[in-house]
């Protein structure tokens, strides 16, 4: 017997095929059959298609295949289910109805709202009051009903987006449970707009697609060298000609909260900062011989602060997530063989600070926990990249700052172990696997999808050795890196085919800890199909 075989058409709604039914019974794409009527007949549009009973010549489900695979099915006998004429939607929380009408459109269903579901129908549940943080969900297909239910919206929508491939790879829905989480709570997609600006179009595309691969995190790093890429009202001066309204972030926030995902916004400082000078150039860092230190401010007057915190302060209303990025990393004082002769002013301004004795690195610390400060202001947990924080001195950074783990090639370079053993959390961004460097200087090669599958995981967090077991639930998850440093090496199309494969495989390593059972091969094949 065949069981709903199905394509899928413009837009993700789903046509259903010619399926036979135990018997010989046989069922057109759109729903009728030939002649011999029984109790199988199409109903009318509007109302369920009949089924035949389950019968004992069911054979026993197979764990349905998707992107990233499912942790936990209980197989059973049955029909299973597939869209059919007249079939819905349905929610038992009004909290649920995006999720909802996301799901009907998708499927070519009806959405019904707030009802009891029947025959046929999928059915939208939550478990507890909504506000958990789990993003675990249970998928029932049982009487030719499907029932999702979870304790959080989250998790519902991570059932609807099993729901979605499970259709689109076979037309059915396999008998059975599903029971499904993820392995990490951050699982994240990073894009530098600072270097190039990318279309609100092509962001919001890229929202989408996170969505179906269960992604939570789209970054946003939108402040370097090179330009500055979001409307300001505080410093107009430091936007490029090219960059988005707030109206079209508003839009991309709204999409992005739509999916469950949280835009992490990053303003890097005290380096990384060309676009601001440019608008302020009494701000620039210059060494002992008057030599401008590229992008990096000068920490030790108090304007610099203002104008960064300024932007922090703005930035802070237009995204609302929980999480900020402040950077840190590659200030150009602290990249040469003695910071303390090169730039005397930020020496002096550290002892006056901090006391006698205290450096340079003091002083950038101090600036790391101000900033810090100012989005814990506004309830915000913070990350910074891991050559922003620097052992010994007078200064200590945040323990509550998260290290967003990247290189190992810094001056002074420290293994991952030293910041998780000081009890650290830690997200991993792992250039050797991560990523994607437009143009490919400095020795970066683009990530490809096969590696991150077959010799990354979570706790490969500098070059390709894991870090002890024991520090697994240190390291919160992973995030897949765009950056633009030669930007007209690539198109927004090309970027978008060159990191398809690249977030398959990472949404797969993040959601299920154990090896996949799929090869690569199979892997591949597999997400051409259904994602």
């Amino acid at each position: 017997m065949l069981l709903g075989s199905g394509v899928v058409l413009a837009g993700g709604a789903v046509a259903v095929a010619v399926t036979v039914w135990p018997g010989g019974d046989t069922r057109t794409a759109g729903g009728s059959r030939p002649s011999q009527e029984s109790s199988s007949v199409s109903a009318a549009k509007g109302s369920p298609t009949p089924s035949p009973s389950p019968s004992r010549s069911y054979a026993l489900s197979q764990k349905p295949r998707t992107v990233p695979a499912v942790r936990q099915h209980q197989a059973a006998r049955g029909p299973g289910w597939r869209p059919s004429d007249g079939a819905r939607v349905v929610v038992r929380n009004g909290a649920l109805a995006d999720e909802g009408r996301l799901t009907a459109g998708e499927l070519g269903l009806l959405y019904a709202g707030d009802t009891r579901p029947r025959e046929g129908d999928v059915e939208l549940a939550l478990t507890g009051s909504g506000k958990s943080a789990s993003e675990a969900y249970t998928l029932t297909v049982k009487d030719r009903r499907v029932r999702i239910a979870a304790p959080a919206e989250a998790g519902v929508f991570y059932g609807t987006r099993t729901l979605k491939q499970t259709v689109r790879g076979g037309g059915t829905a396999p008998e059975g449970v599903i029971n499904d989480e993820p392995a990490k709570p951050e699982r994240g997609f990073m894009l530098d707009i600072a270097r190039k600006h990318f279309t609100a179009g092509w962001i919001e595309d890229r929202v989408r697609e996170l969505g179906d691969l269960k992604y939570n995190q789209l970054g946003l790093h939108f402040s370097d060298d090179q330009g500055f890429r979001i409307e300001s009202s505080s410093h107009p001066e430091v936007v490029s000609d090219q960059h988005l309204t707030k109206a079209q972030v508003r839009k991309i926030v709204a999409l992005a909260r739509s999916r469950h995902i949280e835009v992490v916004p990053e303003i890097d400082s005290p380096g990384h900062l060309g676009a601001v000078i440019a608008g302020n150039p009494q701000l620039q860092l210059v060494n002992a011989q008057g030599v401008a230190a590229r992008g990096a401010v000068d920490i030790s007057k108090p304007a610099a602060a203002k104008t960064v915190d300024e932007l922090l302060n703005e930035y802070a209303g237009l995204f609302p997530g929980a999480r900020w990025h402040v950077g840190a990393d590659e200030y150009r004082a602290l990249m040469v063989s003695n910071p303390e002769a090169s730039y005397p002013q930020l020496a002096a301004a550290a002892r006056a600070k901090y006391g006698a004795g205290a450096t340079v690195a003091d002083l950038a610390t101090g600036w790391l926990n101000d900033r810090a400060a100012v989005m814990r202001g506004h309830d915000r947990t913070v990350r910074a990249w891991n050559d922003g924080f620097f052992r010994g001195g007078r200064v200590q950074a945040d323990k509550r700052i998260q290290v967003a783990y990247w290189t190992g090639k810094e001056i002074g370079a420290r293994q991952p172990v030293e910041y998780l053993s000081a009890g650290r959390q830690v997200v991993n961004y792992n250039d050797e696997y991560l990523y994607y460097v437009l143009g490919e200087p400095n020795q970066f090669f683009y990530p490809t999808g096969q590696r991150i599958y077959e010799s990354w995981t979570p706790r490969v967090l500098r070059g390709t050795t894991a870090v002890p077991a024991q520090y697994d639930k240190q390291i919160l998850g992973g995030v897949f890196a765009v950056w633009c440093d030669l930007a007209n090496r690539q198109t927004e199309a090309q970027v978008a085919a060159g990191v398809r494969m690249p977030l398959r495989a990472l949404s797969q390593k993040l959601w299920d800890p154990a090896k996949p059972t799929l090869s690569w091969t199979q892997f591949r094949a597999l997400a051409a199909k259904v994602s």
